[in-house]
């Protein structure tokens, strides 16, 4: 399965998305997943390829996230 990337806040979930879209990162934003235990109920899922990328992007852009990797 895809990593998705969680949240602490919404505002987070929404300024993630703007970066992605800012700097043409398709996403999708999902429901959190129960067992990533995000304190918001947002989630963005992206394509596998594009983890990394979009990982890196929040980073540089200072966008508090994490990467939640289902169990398979």
């Amino acid at each position: 399965m895809t990593p998705v990337f969680t949240f602490e806040t919404t505002h987070h979930a929404l300024w993630a998305e703007e970066v992605a879209g800012a700097h043409g990162v398709p996403v999708q934003v999902i429901p959190a997943p129960p067992a990533a235990r995000a304190r918001c109920n947002l989630a963005l899922e992206t394509l596998p390829d594009e983890v990394d990328a979009l990982a890196a992007l929040l980073r540089a852009e200072g966008v508090p996230h994490a990467l939640h990797i289902p169990a398979a």
